[in-house]
């Protein structure tokens, strides 16, 4: 059996200088998902809840991401499994089509649940930090709690879809929404639509995100040398801005348009294919 390795420096094996031992996240498990999310109900704001009621159509136009809630609680009877619990937070920009041809750009709020389920492994010490904590009770001596962390990593989704309803009738279509975080209000100057409306309007979107656990670890990885940056910092001279304008390649493409047009093959051609209908 090999001889167990410990930090210090390592001979002759493929270029490795020395074995270090560093504090770091490790990653225990994570997952991707693909999400086409149906039906999510749109809150307009205030200004433009007349001009959804008195709109004949919608079409898609633009969704940004704005926020995502994550909590994560132990899975019980299935030690080391957590769940992950997210809300998504949507600013949507759609086409209101009312009796004239020209549409009326109209802005609101859309938001999706959604759950996963990974594995994070356990601990059960506590841990304290002289790392700096603002408006702590002890900044200098926070405990940490031991559950993993999850990190969501998501890009703005694609505005796949989006239907005009009459919800004027004694049967309200669905519930209203309980509550809208400060956060989320502000964005939009609190001015948000969450009920009454005689039309309402529900957007289909396309979603991409991965979703892991981490936990801090000490790990024993090899090293090969440091760091070193290839090349020099170079932000131009000052005092010549025209021989830093002179650097910049001419945006042949902003002025002439292509001779031909492709059908998208990834995320970011299909995300400017759908919005430019």
């Amino acid at each position: 059996m090999p001889d167990r390795v410990v930090p210090g420096p390592v001979e002759g094996s493929s270029g490795i200088r020395e074995a270090v031992c560093i504090h770091t996240k490790k990653i225990y498990d994570s997952c991707r998902d693909k999400d086409c999310i149906e039906n999510l109900r749109f809150y307009p704001k205030l200004p433009y809840v007349d001009v959804v009621n008195r709109a004949l159509s919608v079409k898609g136009g633009s969704a940004k991401l704005l926020h995502v809630y994550v909590d994560v609680e132990p899975v019980t009877f299935n030690r080391g499994f957590y769940t992950v619990d997210l809300r998504f937070f949507y600013c949507v920009t759609l086409q209101a089509y009312l009796s004239s041809p020209i549409p009326v750009q109209v802005e609101g709020l859309c938001v999706f649940d959604k759950r996963a389920i990974l594995f994070g492994s356990e601990g059960n010490a506590k841990i304290f930090s002289s790392e700096f904590r603002d408006n702590g009770p002890d900044p200098q001596m926070m405990r940490k709690n031991n559950l993993p962390v999850a990190v969501v990593e998501a890009v703005d989704p694609i505005v796949l879809d989006a239907k005009l309803v009459d919800c004027c009738d004694p049967h309200p279509c669905e519930c209203e929404m309980a509550e809208i975080p400060d956060c989320i209000s502000s964005y939009f100057d609190g001015e948000l639509s969450v009920g009454g409306d005689c039309k309402r309007i529900y957007v289909t979107l396309g979603q991409f995100s991965i979703v892991r656990l981490e936990r801090d670890s000490q790990l024993l990885i090899p090293v090969y040398d440091y760091c070193m940056p290839n090349k020099e910092c170079s932000g131009g001279a000052c005092e010549d801005p025209c021989g830093l304008f002179h650097n910049i390649a001419f945006p042949v493409n902003e002025f002439f348009p292509p001779n031909t047009v492709h059908m998208p093959e990834n995320y970011e051609e299909t995300k400017n294919y759908c919005s430019c209908k």
